[in-house]
Order: structure tokens, then sequence, then C-alpha cells
């Protein structure tokens, strides 16, 4: 359980699409909204846990077309994310020259489809429970039960590093959301979201 755990962390600690996503929603509206689109990612990740418990993730990893069309729906999703939060790092840029009038009203909803999407639109994420989880299950015994247990403690750990991510950034807010600020760091994010999206479409299952 400790090696899983260790392994865990070290994977949700890789940047990714759902890291850029919290990143810039934490900075654009707030605390509130960089936790919502964290628990968007763990319901995104529940979609998988699922899948792979049922042998759905096996049967879409083993099926070309299947991989290629949520591949391709998951790519799009994230250059659509990128190019419009290099349009917001533009409006972001302009409040640097007509005043700061960031708004603080978070879209509950919109921030949680936003971290929802990111990881269910994800086939690395079936990869992930379909050829990780399996070395630590048992073989015999419940397996299925184990599976949930282990996917269990991948949500801990993934809510916890995030929700400390998500506080770090709240308090470097002040500073980090200067318009000039925040408008180069959702430009970084913007690029990045189009270079996972660019990797995601050349990932073969």
């Amino acid at each position: 359980m400790l090696t899983f755990a260790a392994a865990s962390l070290v994977l949700i600690m890789i940047p990714g699409p759902d890291q850029a996503l919290i990143t810039r929603n934490s900075l654009v509206s707030g605390r509130r909204a960089g936790l919502l689109t964290m628990l968007g990612g763990v319901l995104g990740l529940s979609v998988h846990v699922g899948a792979a418990v049922l042998g759905i993730s096996a049967v879409l990893l083993a099926s070309a077309t299947a991989f290629t069309v949520l591949k391709v729906v998951g790519a799009v999703y994230l250059v659509w994310m990128g190019i419009a939060t290099l349009r917001s790092a533009r409006h972001t840029m302009k409040e640097s020259t007509d005043g700061d009038t960031w708004d603080r009203g978070a879209k509950g909803r919109k921030n949680l489809r936003h971290g929802f999407l990111s990881n269910a639109l994800n086939p690395k994420v079936a990869l992930f429970f379909v050829t990780f989880l399996p070395q630590f299950l048992p073989t015999r015994g419940s397996v299925m039960l184990k599976a949930l247990l282990l996917s269990a403690v991948f949500a801990a750990i993934y809510l916890l590093w995030f929700s400390l991510y998500v506080l770090t950034v709240d308090r470097l807010g002040r500073w980090l959301r200067r318009p000039r600020v925040r408008a180069r760091i959702e430009q970084t994010t913007g690029l990045l979201l189009i270079g996972f999206a660019a990797r995601l479409a050349f990932q073969s299952p």
C-alpha cells in the first residue's frame, strides 16, 4: 500500500492538463474555483476507475478505433481550452492598462466541468488504471474490493496534493493575480494545454 501511495503521488505531481486547468482557474476565479476544478478531476478519475473495474477500459485500449475517438475528442477539448485561455490572457493584459476588472465570481459548474472533462476524456488515465493498478492487486481473493480501495487511496492523494497546491496558489494570489503576471501565466497555461493536446493526439494504446 505504501509503495502504491508513493508511486501515485509521483504520478499525480507530474504536470498535466488537470494541473494546468486547476492553476488557471485558481488564478482567474479564486480558491473556490480551483477546488471545484480539482473535484471535477476526481470525478473524471472515477469514470475510469469504474470502467477499469468493469473491464471496459481494457476493451477500449484493445480497440484502436475507440481509443482514437476518445483521444481525438480529448485533444480537441484541450485545444479549445488552450485557445480560450490564450484569449483570456489577452483580455487580462488589457486590464493592466484599463484597470483591474477581475471578477471574483466563480462559475462553479463550469469549473467542475473543466476538471471532469480533462480527466474523463484522457485515455492516458484509462491506460494508468488498466496497466498500473493491476500490479498491486492480489492474484486471489476479492480483486474488485482491493481495486476500489487502491482507487480510493489514489483519489485521496489527488485531493490532498491539489488542495495544498490550490491553497499555495491562493496564498501567492495577491502577486500572481496582478494583471501582467496573471496574463503571462495564462499564456503559458494555454500553450501547455495545446502542447498536451498534441502529445495526446499522437498517443498510442
